[in-house]
């Protein structure tokens, strides 16, 4: 058993999207959410609000979501914090290439809702095997 719930920062431009995943991933008590839609409110938002884990959305205009990585790794509390990319962008080299920029997985869009916090739990290093 935890002692604290785990901190989501889910990072996407498109508002219903944004809004699904908040809802999906607060159907898990264990999870606390927190929603931003672009880059640089990000790099704002973890400054005060410490994630255990980043969803970042790819497509996002003025700093994309490779970008808004890059600038987390130069954050001291984020720099090592698991990322990973939400993105209809799935093919095989696609993926290798997220991978190689240092996300710890993708999640393909359009996810499903019902099996988001799973996925999220998936990429969690040492979360995925606590019931």
């Amino acid at each position: 058993m935890r002692d604290r719930t785990m901190r989501v920062l889910y990072v996407d431009d498109e508002d219903d999207i944004r809004e699904v995943a908040a809802l999906s991933l607060g159907l898990d008590p264990e999870l606390e959410i927190n929603v931003c839609a672009s880059g640089s409110e990000a790099l704002a938002k973890v400054r005060e609000w410490a994630p255990d884990i980043i969803l970042l959305d790819v497509m996002m205009p003025g700093m994309d979501g490779p970008e808004t990585l890059a600038k987390l790794r130069e954050i001291e509390t984020t720099a090592e914090t698991p990322v990973v990319f939400i993105t209809a962008r799935t093919q095989a080299y696609e993926i290798e290439r997220f991978l190689s920029l240092g996300a710890v997985g993708v999640i393909a869009k359009p996810f499903d809702p019902l099996g988001l916090p799973r996925e999220v739990r998936d990429h969690m290093p040492g979360v995925a095997d606590v019931a």
